[in-house]
Parts: C-alpha cells; structure tokens; sequence
C-alpha cells in the first residue's frame, strides 16, 4: 500500500488539478464545500510512489495568537486520511479521529503530511499521520474511516 502509480488519482471526476504556482499538478476535491473554504488543501502522488498532502497557511487560518488555529490542522489532517485512504484502498468517511497538538505553526508556513495506512479490513481502514513544517513536527494524529459503499446511479423515476 505504500507505493502507488503516478496516475492514481488520474480518474477522479471530483478532483480539480491545480494548473499554476506552488501547487501546480497537486489535487484538490471539488465536492466539499467546507474544505474549498479552510483550504485549499492539496495531495498527489510523489516520487517515491506515496501520497503526499500539503498547504500553505494564510491569514485566514491564523488564529488570535498568531499560530494555525487548531481546528484549521484537525480539519487538514481529516482531508489527508481521506486522501490517503482513497488512493491506497478507496473511499471512506471519518469514524474517529484523534490527535496531539506538538508545535506551533505561522503564516506563510508550508505544512505536509506523512501518514499511512496502518490496516484495511473490510469496512473499516485505521490510518495515522504526522504534520510538519520543515523537520519541525507540528502535530501526530490517528483515524478510522468507514469504507464508503459505491452508490448505483438512479435509472429512473421512483416507482416506476
């Protein structure tokens, strides 16, 4: 599970390819609101055959001490175990979810996310993660995600 082809993430009609600056040929999802508006946050195939999550923190995700709000990170380590999930085994949706708060993080930082599937059963995946900016750990995290069941599209009117 730890190393995927380049174009694993090439057939997603949800995904939108960034096209210029740092993020150019990284992927975001198009389907989530709430993510569109904290992020962007971004994730695609590395070198080494990995997923690898990423944003750049702007003014907005500061809070009143001038660090990345907490919930800004919860809400970026979420997108990363679906990220992660969904190239490695597919879809899910989050069950649980825990993490440890380590280091500050500023405005203008470059936040990344290693993480990994640690199990994949038949419902549910357990994957974790670590944030960084740099060498500098900023925060570990944990979760289950409930595989999502594939929807059968509609064929016609109700009833008939």
């Amino acid at each position: 599970m730890d190393e995927l082809p380049k174009n694993a993430l090439d057939h997603r009609p949800d995904l939108a390819q960034g096209t210029e600056g740092e993020f150019k040929g990284w992927y975001t999802w198009t389907r989530d609101a709430f993510e569109t508006h904290s992020g962007p946050f971004w994730h695609r195939i590395n070198d080494s055959g990995r997923v690898q999550c990423a944003f750049r923190v702007e003014k907005k995700h500061i809070n009143g001490q001038r660090n990345v709000h907490g919930g800004c990170l919860m809400a970026f380590a979420d997108y990363c175990l679906a990220a992660i999930a969904s190239a490695n085994v597919g879809p899910g949706f989050t069950v649980g979810f825990t993490c440890e708060f380590l280091d500050a993080a500023r405005e203008g930082e470059l936040i990344e996310c290693d993480g990994e599937v640690t199990r994949a059963g038949g419902s549910l995946i357990f994957l974790r993660g670590t944030l960084r900016s740099g060498e500098r750990k900023l925060f570990t995290f944990s979760g289950t995600l409930k595989r999502a069941k594939r929807m059968e599209p509609a064929t016609g009117a109700a009833g008939t």
